[in-house]
């Protein structure tokens, strides 16, 4: 500074120098190869590339290979899983539920029905401690098992309520009791459009008799391997999330009664079921999905 001010005086002093970058820009040949290695198969018995791993192989830092992976939006540690329906009318079946979800006929109720079995009641070895500013709660990883039930819960798609009943089983005699108690619920004089996955328990004979009994009733069935059109596993997964996942439960009685109340308070509040994707849309997605092996 003062070799600059004896030099230039008081305006070398008012702008700094321009200097050279401290570190130089990685050449467009290196971060060409980090892509695509990352898009192709690891060397050695792996799976996938680690930015250790890539970093040691291009011969830069693991920071410029994080870089390089943060602007092409690469994340090879990450893996999304799929299943592709073998069902052989499965364009049929969407297009009949996605109709059901987007234009229900007039005088009927559109429910989705399912059960979700084997609920644990499950109680912690310990008190766990409650959330505060710098630590989240805790909760004993052991546990005590004291039992399950099954929820069957019928969504009806038009306002967003739920009807459930709790058994300790699901084999088709408590399914049978469950459609009964659907059938109370709805007003008479209105048909009843039922979508249900393909599990043996909706086919059972007994199940196929009291249908034939009821002709109000029509179960559409969910394409094999396709449990995500059935809108009621949204209700499951959110009482699974916000009351059953992190619950003490020192009996199935208690584990009942709270779920009782979770669907009673979730009707006070529900709001009608909206389905936004069209069948066509669906369909032309599923279409870019690779073709099943041999």
């Amino acid at each position: 500074w003062q070799a600059r001010y004896a030099e230039q005086g008081v305006d070398g002093l008012l702008r700094d120098k321009t200097r050279k970058p401290g570190r130089a820009r990685l050449p467009t040949a290196t971060v060409a190869r980090v892509l695509a290695l990352t898009c192709s198969e690891p060397t050695g018995a792996v799976t996938h590339w680690t930015g250790r791993a890539m970093a040691k192989a291009v011969g830069i830092s693991l920071r410029a290979v994080q870089r390089i992976w943060e602007a092409s939006r690469l994340q090879p540690h990450r893996l999304r899983t799929f299943k592709r329906s073998t069902d052989p009318a499965f364009a049929t079946k969407v297009e009949d539920i996605v109709g059901l979800y987007m234009d229900p006929p007039c005088h009927a109720v559109v429910l989705s029905i399912d059960e979700k079995s084997q609920i644990q009641a499950l109680d912690r070895t310990q008190r766990g401690l409650p959330l505060k500013p710098g630590r989240c709660g805790t909760m004993t990883h052991d546990y005590k098992r004291n039992g399950t039930t099954t929820l069957f819960a019928a969504l009806n798609t038009l306002d967003g309520t739920v009807v459930g009943r709790c058994m300790p089983r699901h084999t088709h005699k408590e399914f049978l009791t469950f459609l009964k108690a659907v059938e109370r619920a709805v007003p008479a004089g209105k048909l009843i459009h039922a979508i249900v996955d393909n599990y043996a328990t909706h086919k059972h004979p007994k199940v196929l008799e009291w249908l034939a009994d009821h002709p109000r009733w029509v179960f559409h069935f969910t394409p094999k391997s396709a449990s995500w059109i059935n809108a009621v596993e949204g209700f499951f997964s959110a009482i699974t999330r916000r009351r059953i996942r992190r619950g003490v439960f020192r009996s199935v009685a208690e584990l009942q009664d709270a779920i009782t109340r979770y669907i009673r308070q979730h009707n006070k509040a529900a709001k009608p079921f909206v389905w936004t994707k069209p069948a066509d849309a669906i369909l032309a997605k599923l279409a870019r999905l690779p073709e099943p092996s041999e």
